[in-house]
């Protein structure tokens, strides 16, 4: 089963791309899946300290579970002017 993962601005400049498939298992939570990104592309470690989450458009913690079939966003601090 499969988690659609998206990145933004920095994040998906450092992937080299703005949507990754993942395998989902039942019982992952968002900490769970990140970590699984991480392993694949482990320059995005240099992140974690400030991203936020999102799984279908609502932000979430890191222990939220995840659904096969889900959209986990992940998101870099912004600023704007």
């Amino acid at each position: 089963m499969q988690l659609t993962v998206l990145l933004f601005a920095s994040i998906a400049e450092a992937a080299g791309a703005r949507r990754i498939e993942l395998p989902v298992e039942p019982g992952d939570t968002v900490a769970v899946v990140r970590d699984r990104l991480i392993e694949r592309y482990p320059q995005l470690s240099r992140f974690l300290p400030t991203l936020l989450y999102a799984l279908d458009e609502e932000y979430v913690r890191e222990d939220q579970p995840v659904q096969p079939g889900a959209t986990l966003a992940l998101i870099p601090p912004v600023s704007g002017g």
